[in-house]
C-alpha cells in the first residue's frame, strides 16, 4: 500500500526507492510483442512479432523494424506511438551529427543520445515514460554492435537477447543456441526460432518482420525473403 501513494508521481520517490511509473512502462514493454537482436561475427539481425487484430488490416503499412541512418536500425516492444516518436527523434540527432561532422554518427553514440532523450521522461513534470524499450544494431569501423534501450534511459551492449512477451522463454533459448561462431545466415533462423518459442498460431512472412545490418549496410528483409527462410526452417 505504501507505494501505491508515490504511484502516479514520477518525480517522486517511493520509500524503497523506485520510481513506480518506471515499473509500469517495463510492464508495458512486458506485454509488447517480442522481439529479438541477435549479434553476429559479420552483422546483426533485428526481428519482431508483427500479428494484426483484423485480417483487414494493410499489413505494409505497419513497420516495425526501422532504418535511422543507412547503416543503423532499430525495432521495439511495447507502445508503438511511443517508438514512432523516437525513431523521429533519433533520425533527426542523425542527421544533426552527419550536418556537424560529415559521417554518419556511430552506433554507440546514436544509442546515448536517444538514451538521454528517454531518461529525461523519467525526471520531468507532466510527462511520462516512454513504453518502449528498443533493439538498436549498426555497424560501425568493420564491427557489428547491438545495444538494448529501456524505458529508464539504461542501455546495454548485448550479443543477443530478448524483449516483449515470452522474453524470458527467448532469452533462455538463445543462450542454448547462441554461440560466437554463427553466421548471419544463422542468425536469422535463429531468431526466427526464438520468436517461434511463443508465436501463437501459424508463422508467416507476413506477421514477422526481420532487420539485417552488415557491411553492406541496414535493410529490412520483404516477406518474399522472410517467406524463404520460413521454407529453409
Amino acid at each position: 500500500m505504501s507505494s501505491e501513494r508515490y504511484s502516479f508521481s514520477l518525480t517522486t520517490f517511493s520509500p524503497s526507492g523506485k520510481l513506480v511509473q518506471i515499473e509500469y512502462a517495463l510492464s508495458a514493454v512486458a506485454a509488447g510483442a517480442p522481439s529479438v537482436g541477435i549479434k553476429v561475427r559479420n552483422g546483426v539481425v533485428i526481428a519482431t512479432e508483427n500479428k494484426h487484430k483484423s485480417t483487414l488490416y494493410e499489413s505494409e503499412s505497419v513497420y516495425k523494424v526501422e532504418m535511422v541512418t543507412p547503416h543503423s536500425g532499430l525495432v521495439y516492444s511495447g507502445m508503438g506511438p511511443d517508438y514512432r516518436l523516437l525513431v523521429k527523434r533519433a533520425r533527426k540527432m542523425a542527421q544533426e551529427y552527419y550536418l556537424v561532422y560529415g559521417q554518419q554518427i556511430p552506433t554507440a553514440q546514436l544509442v546515448q543520445r536517444v538514451a538521454t532523450v528517454m531518461q529525461e521522461y523519467t525526471q520531468s513534470g507532466g510527462v511520462r515514460p516512454f513504453g518502449v524499450s528498443l533493439l538498436i544494431c549498426g555497424w560501425d569501423d568493420g564491427r557489428p554492435y547491438l545495444f538494448q534501450c529501456d524505458p529508464s534511459g539504461a542501455y546495454f551492449a548485448w550479443k543477443a537477447t530478448a524483449m516483449g512477451k515470452n522474453h524470458i522463454n527467448g532469452k533462455t533459448f538463445l543462450e542454448k543456441r547462441y554461440n560466437e561462431n554463427l553466421e548471419l545466415e544463422d542468425a536469422v533462423d535463429t531468431a526466427i526460432l526464438t520468436l517461434k518459442e511463443g508465436f501463437e498460431g501459424q508463422m508467416t512472412a507476413e506477421n514477422i518482420q526481420i532487420g539485417i545490418c552488415d557491411e553492406k549496410g541496414f535493410k529490412r528483409l520483404t516477406p518474399s525473403e522472410v517467406k524463404d527462410y520460413l521454407a529453409n526452417i
